[in-house]
C-alpha cells in the first residue's frame, strides 16, 4: 500500500469463504483465509503462525479477529487484535476496538471504536481466553440438553 510492496496480501490463500456463502461459527486456521463471504462467529489463527486472513469488499465477519496478519476491505462488527500488520483498505469499516503492532490505513477507511497500539505484546493470552470461552459454551450448550 505505502513503500513496501513486499505486502502479506501476496501470500497463499489456503482457504476461502465465497461471495454467497454463510459461516456460523468459529473458524481456526493457519496458514491463508480469504473471506468474500458472511462468518458470523471469531477468527482465530495462532499468535507467531505468519497466518494471513483477507476480508475482500463485499466480506462481513461479525465476530473478533485474532489473527496475526489481518487486511480489511470490508465490514467487521467486533473487535480485532493483531500482533504482527494490520492493513484496512478504503472500503475497510470496523466498529468494534482494533489491537494492532503495526497498522496501515487507507483514507477512507473507518474505525468506529478504539485504536489500541501494542509494541511485541502476543495475543495469544486472548486466544486461550476465547478457546476457554468455547469450550464453556459447548459445555453449558451440552449440559442443557
Amino acid at each position: 500500500m505505502f513503500s513496501n510492496t513486499n505486502s502479506k496480501k501476496a501470500s497463499k490463500i489456503d482457504t476461502l469463504i465465497g461471495h454467497n456463502t454463510e459461516i456460523r461459527g468459529d473458524i481456526m486456521f493457519t496458514g491463508g483465509l480469504h473471506v468474500d463471504g458472511k462468518v458470523i462467529g471469531n477468527i482465530i489463527a495462532e499468535s507467531g503462525s505468519g497466518s494471513v486472513i483477507s476480508l475482500s469488499e463485499q466480506g462481513v465477519i461479525e465476530g473478533e479477529i485474532h489473527v496475526p496478519n489481518v487486511v480489511v476491505n470490508g465490514s467487521v462488527i467486533g473487535d480485532v487484535y493483531s500482533d504482527t500488520h494490520l492493513e484496512l483498505a478504503e472500503k475497510a469499516r470496523i466498529k468494534g476496538n482494533v489491537y494492532y503492532s503495526y497498522i496501515e490505513m487507507a483514507r477512507g477507511s473507518e474505525v468506529n471504536g478504539n485504536l489500541v497500539h501494542q509494541d511485541g505484546v502476543s495475543s495469544s493470552s486472548s486466544q486461550t481466553q476465547i478457546r476457554d470461552d468455547m469450550d464453556l459454551g459447548e459445555e453449558a450448550a451440552a449440559s442443557s440438553l
